[in-house]
């Protein structure tokens, strides 16, 4: 199958040669010339035989609506648009009615698997009418991890569930990783365990709590046992954020989503203002000792 792949960067590029090694063609712009077949989307387009499907891989937001908005100028009725970023799922509606208006199909697909997706394959969520989800079956089946297809792909519902899905996947990895985090952190703090690199190792055979961010930690640590290389400071990409969101729409208890969500905010802290505050109200009250800026003690 012929594909156009717009975005190569870390997970596009990787996906363009999973695809490759595949057997399907396929044929990418990215604004890097290095790694780009072609030197814009209009002659992406004008290289892909109709009806044609388009794959965009670039960042959320504004990047991925005015590629969507390029795409509705130069495709045509019957064509299809996959957006496999990590989308809001909201913009999904904007940007279907969009392409709905020139006779253009879309499909929304959230895709988990990072840098180890070329090997490993990627977990696929995907929203949109069942007819076009099917017509890209093959391009899905490429992606997606071997043996059976629902443990690696699902057809999460109409536009807009593939981004739904992941937004809240993402959610409960931000609450899994910090959970390692915390585990880490304890391990790490005391005088009762001295081995903490090979007591997480461990863990990852055998136990309730072994998975892929546990091995993921594994090798982390392995490759610096306290992690004194890194800062500890962790951005949030979005999806965190709207699956907090979605809980308050919903009314759906999420405090363990939450708690990682706001320890992320706390991580890029240096001196936390709100911790002041509290320093100096139990002053205040209690009498109880402060520390100084400049100050040791």
């Amino acid at each position: 199958m012929q594909l156009g792949l717009v975005g190569l960067g870390r997970m596009g590029f990787n996906m363009r040669e999973r695809l490759r090694a595949a057997g399907h063609d396929v044929v990418g712009y990215d604004r890097n010339p290095d790694v780009s077949d072609v030197a814009s989307i209009a002659e992406l387009v004008e290289k892909l035989v109709g009806p044609r499907i388009v794959w965009i891989m670039v960042p959320h937001g504004d990047p991925t609506r005015q590629t969507v908005q390029e795409l509705a100028g130069l495709l045509s009725a019957g064509d299809l648009v996959i957006e496999g970023g990590n989308s809001k799922y909201t913009d999904d509606q904007a940007n279907a009615a969009l392409l709905a208006e020139k006779g253009i199909k879309y499909v929304d697909v959230g895709v988990s698997g990072g840098v180890w997706g070329a090997k490993n394959g990627y977990g696929l969520m995907a929203g949109g009418d069942a007819e076009d989800v099917e017509r890209a079956m093959p391009i899905f089946d490429a992606l997606r991890p071997e043996g059976p297809r629902e443990e690696g792909f699902a057809h999460a519902g109409p536009v807009g569930a593939g981004h739904y899905a992941k937004m809240v996947h993402n959610g409960i990895e931000y609450g899994l990783m910090q959970a390692y985090a915390e585990g880490f952190e304890l391990l790490s703090a005391s005088d009762v365990v001295t081995n903490v690199p090979e007591t997480i190792k461990a863990w990852s055979r055998g136990t309730v709590v072994r998975s892929w961010l546990l091995d993921l930690l594994v090798r982390a640590l392995e490759e610096d046992p306290e992690l004194t290389e890194l800062r500890g400071y962790v951005n949030d990409s979005g999806e965190g954020r709207w699956t907090v969101e979605e809980s308050i729409n919903n009314a759906v208890p999420t405090p363990v989503i939450t708690a990682s969500l706001f320890a992320r905010f706390a991580s890029r802290q240096e001196d936390s203002p709100a911790m002041k505050a509290v320093a100096a109200l139990r002053n205040q009250f209690g009498g109880h000792a402060v520390r100084k800026n400049g100050s040791d003690g």
